[in-house]
């Protein structure tokens, strides 16, 4: 894979991530007119975000839960799960396409 598929798949993740972490703060924290994310969706973004820019394995892998190696501090891979849980779900409503092409991926990524 050429550098330039390997940023865009980055780039990617990093907006799916960046959308459910969104949607998650919205929903537990903030309700849905507040543009900024509260200090601790804030600090889990960064932290998400500076774990998908650095990946080493970004060639071969989907998505981090998939990945061999949990690069992600027990803590943080702990709310990252919870937000998932709460996000996965409304995704779909909120970011259809960005959705699809996620379940796409990951089926493609099962039947190999």
């Amino acid at each position: 894979m050429n550098s330039k598929k390997i940023q865009k798949k980055r780039q990617g993740e990093i907006q799916l991530i960046s959308q459910m972490i969104e949607l998650y703060c919205c929903g537990k924290h903030q309700g849905l007119y507040n543009e900024n994310l509260c200090p601790e969706c804030q600090k889990l973004m960064d932290y998400a975000r500076l774990r998908i820019e650095h990946c080493p394995f970004m060639e071969s892998k989907t998505f981090c839960n998939t990945c061999k190696v949990h690069c992600y501090a027990a803590k943080m891979r702990q709310k990252i799960k919870e937000v998932m849980r709460y996000s996965g779900p409304r995704m779909i409503f909120s970011h259809p396409i960005v959705c699809i092409r996620h379940a796409f991926s990951t089926l493609s990524q099962k039947q190999k």
